[in-house]
């Protein structure tokens, strides 16, 4: 019996995502202004694509190429720039596969990009110059020392043009999305739990979904499905980023209570008013952030892209994040209230001691103008 003919990949390429929080708002139609390159926003192609509307489309355009060293060989990079209004910026970048790769040899290339530091270290170039680009559309313009990432192994063509069933038998795509090389077989369970999230809209496309990757196949070439994995890794980013801000301002209000608690001052002032400000400030900010995110993209139907898009919101563990920016959004909310409340306190207090004051004075003169007649 002849052996099975292996996996040959003729037409892929690997993008790799590096998403990073630059600013608190980008005023996208500014930041076209500034790009001297032709931008474009995105937009859906596939058919049926209405189902998800973008209300503020991000802008992409075109960085150029740059090499990237690695351990086989060098090969040249194409990286393309997405801005998000919420804040984030993406720096795409697009590794060739050579025609004729096999999966062995594609797991060992996706394997390094995965934990590549050159990779790292050039999207962060990268971004550095988007940043100093669009600096006049931006808000709050910052960057925060932590990025998202995200690699789709995105295949047109593979030799024979087999179905997404057969990929399924014949491909170990569990070892592909996790970079495993060794030669000791996954389990079935761990198999089954990396390969569980995946679609299929024809008997020719498939689209596996892990949670910092995701093996894409698709003859048409339709780049939608990789463009909706950005913008839900770009909202994980957003929540990552406000839970860790939400942190720190709560810990900065416990430090100051502590501190300012038996202050003299409060006699007649109370130390708490800056503090409240800010704390509203923070709220009135966290809710337009999460409107803005929320509004990245909306789903008004139950198609495939929606489906495909709100299976990736799960495996990415967006739901958990969010579910934790709302609890210390409640939380900061209550403390508010607290602080607000010991505000108005204090100001009644310093209210009742200028009254008790003033009829100390006014009993005095009384005094003194009967004394001095």
């Amino acid at each position: 019996m002849p052996a099975e003919s292996p996996l040959l990949f003729e037409k892929a390429h690997i993008l790799c995502y590096r998403t990073f929080d630059i600013a608190e708002e980008i005023n996208l139609e500014r930041a076209r202004r500034a790009v001297s390159e032709d931008t474009r926003r995105l937009k859906l192609s596939r058919e049926n694509g209405q189902y998800l509307q973008l209300p503020n489309p991000p802008l992409a355009y075109e960085l150029g190429r740059r090499a990237l060293a690695l351990r086989d060989s060098p090969v040249t990079v194409d990286a393309t720039a997405r801005l998000f209004d919420h804040g984030a910026a993406s720096i795409i970048l697009r590794v060739p596969v050579v025609p004729g790769t096999s999966l062995e040899q594609l797991t060992r290339v996706a394997d390094e990009l995965y934990d590549s530091q050159a990779l790292e270290d050039l999207a962060l170039d990268w971004v550095e110059g988007v940043r100093r680009t669009i600096a006049p559309a931006v808000q709050g313009a910052h960057l925060w020392d932590q990025n998202e990432s995200y690699t789709v192994i995105f295949a047109e063509s593979i030799r024979g043009d087999p179905t997404a069933e057969e990929l399924l038998e014949k491909a170990d795509l569990a070892r592909l999305l996790l970079g495993e090389n060794g030669e000791t077989p996954l389990s079935r369970r761990e198999s089954e739990a990396v390969t569980q999230v995946r679609f299929s809209y024809t008997v020719k496309d498939l689209v596996v979904i892990d949670w910092n990757s995701a093996f894409v196949y698709e003859p048409s070439g339709s780049g939608d499905i990789p463009d909706l994995l950005e913008i839900a890794n770009a909202q994980l980013l957003e929540f990552r980023y406000f839970d860790e801000k939400l942190d720190e301002h709560i810990a900065r209000i416990h430090d100051e209570v502590q501190a300012k608690r038996h202050g003299w001052t409060r006699l007649f002032r109370s130390p708490y008013r800056t503090l409240t400000r800010q704390t509203l400030g923070t709220l009135v900010d966290l809710n337009e952030f999460i409107e803005r995110v929320d509004n990245s993209l909306k789903i008004i139907g139950d198609f495939y892209l929606a489906k495909v898009y709100e299976a990736a919101v799960r495996r990415m563990r967006i739901p958990a994040w969010q579910g934790s920016v709302t609890r210390k959004q409640q939380l900061l909310a209550q403390t508010y209230g607290l602080l607000k409340g010991d505000v108005d306190i204090d100001r009644s207090h310093t209210l009742e001691a200028v009254i008790v004051l003033l009829i100390v004075l006014e009993i005095f003169f009384a005094f003194f103008n009967v004394f001095a007649h």
